[in-house]
């Protein structure tokens, strides 16, 4: 189905050559630090986006890599390729366009270059020359005047001029001021997983769209990047987001900052998902690295999702249940988590993962009514008592869901440090089972009785 114009928020695409601030540009403009900045030439490679809201109402901006000639080793050219490949299609989207440029370095051929690149298209282009943070500098910017552009001078190091670019936007894009950013997606989906395992490939093939940079040469994602989707379809769809993430390696082998920046980025999007889908190289197997990023998910109770990626590749498995067998003897803490066997590069079975996901998604947000609640827990006690500890065992009264994502639940006892790990998973496993919570996480509090209220009608004594 065509998008409406009139139904969405002007876009704006940021470009420019390498390490020219288009990035700390559209941090300024959206108030809040979403890309990486840094000194390094070429941090920028996937299409960032993000609302920025005005006073004069708001728009989508795209911070975009830097656009430079290929060269460097196959893999470098390979990258800087799919990076100007984003930013035109950057460009082919938006409706308007602020070129960036560094008042320090005046017009580098670079930018000559650029212009033609701009020139062609039907939409306006503001230059905006950054670094103007002094009287002497602003006094240097009419020479970008030769571009044939309106030309703004700004700093977005220290916040100056961006009141008059605001302004400018708004006589371009006069519809625009009443345009209300759409709500946010009500499912956050991170994508998690150590370098080189699939990530980019499998999001590409979920949204239908080569939005990521896809490049065999490890670490080519480097923001956690936002990208809306809806999954399912009819009654049944739902309104998402998908969280891009770098990819985690150990601490120890990071030798960069940018690399470091990346991590905690990573670490930032699973906090702030509801679910993680945990990419393995099925071909490789899982490894002490898969089991780090496992162990993330795992501090941060989120729901998840086991994909094994690149299962084309394998050769001398018989069947997914004789993988699964496997890949549970490691990451036995995992085995709540559904697995999904796909290839992104293929689309085998991927059909699949959207089901594993929904289904998770309903787990982790259920609300578990306490009769139900309370039986489940009745059955798993009488069944099975619990060990004794100290020489005492704990007694159970009744329990009381108090929370989602996790799912907490409240068991009041008569002494909660008689309740052992062992055990713990023991009702755990008797929840999961009668409710289906499958891929999300329990958290249970063990709480000592207040009152005389006993579990499910009966006195222990």
């Amino acid at each position: 189905m065509t998008e409406d114009p009139q139904n969405r928020l002007p876009r704006i695409a940021i470009v420019g050559r390498p390490n020219v601030g288009k990035s700390a540009i559209f941090n300024r403009l959206v108030g809040k630090r979403i890309a990486i900045v840094h000194e390094e030439s070429g941090v920028t490679r996937d299409r960032l986006t993000a609302v920025a809201k005005w006073e004069g109402g708001a728009v989508e901006l795209t911070d975009t890599g830097g656009v430079a000639p290929a060269a460097g080793t196959p893999p470098e050219r390979q990258i800087q390729s799919a990076v100007t490949a984003q930013v035109r299609q950057a460009l082919a989207e938006a409706d308007l366009i602020f070129w960036v440029v560094d008042v320090t370095d005046g017009p580098a051929p670079l930018d000559e270059a650029f212009k033609d690149l701009l020139r062609p298209l039907a939409i306006p282009v503001l230059v905006l020359v950054n670094k103007c943070d002094t009287a002497a500098r602003d006094n240097d910017t009419p020479v970008f005047e030769r571009f044939g552009f309106p030309v703004f001078p700004v700093a977005a190091l220290h916040n100056l001029g961006f009141d008059e670019v605001e302004d400018a936007v708004w006589r371009l894009v006069p519809a625009s001021p009443g345009a209300i950013p759409p709500p946010l997606p009500a499912l956050k989906i991170a994508v998690v997983g150590r370098p080189n395992v699939g990530k980019s490939s499998l999001i590409n093939r979920l949204i239908r769209d080569e939005r990521m940079i896809v490049a065999d040469q490890p670490g080519t994602t480097r923001d956690s990047i936002d990208l809306p989707f809806t999954l399912g379809e009819g009654d049944k769809a739902k309104a998402c987001v998908l969280i891009d993430t770098a990819g985690m390696r150990a601490m120890r082998r990071i030798d960069s900052a940018v690399e470091r920046y990346s991590l905690f980025r990573a670490q930032a999007g699973i906090e702030r998902a509801d679910i993680c889908l945990l990419i393995i190289d099925g071909a490789q197997g899982p490894t002490a690295q898969d089991k780090k990023v496992a162990d993330a998910i795992l501090t941060a109770r989120k729901g998840c999702v086991v994909v094994v990626n690149k299962w084309d590749r394998l050769s001398g498995v018989s069947s997914t249940q004789e993988y699964g067998e496997a890949l549970g003897r490691v990451l036995p803490f995992l085995s709540f988590a559904p697995v999904v066997y796909v290839s992104a590069t293929t689309g085998w079975n991927l059909q699949r993962l959207p089901e594993a996901i929904l289904r998770v998604a309903e787990g982790v947000r259920q609300t578990l009514p306490t009769g139900p609640l309370n039986r489940c827990l009745l059955n798993a006690y009488t069944r099975t008592a619990p060990p004794s500890v100290g020489g005492k065992r704990m007694k159970l009264f009744y329990a009381a869901q108090v929370g989602v994502q996790p799912q907490k639940i409240i068991l009041f006892v008569n002494d909660p440090t008689r309740l052992t790990s062992a055990y713990t998973s023991y009702m755990t496993a008797a929840l999961r089972r009668q409710f289906g919570l499958v891929g999300a996480p329990i958290l249970l509090l063990p709480k000592a009785r207040q009152h005389s209220k006993v579990y499910a009608g009966q006195r222990h004594t």
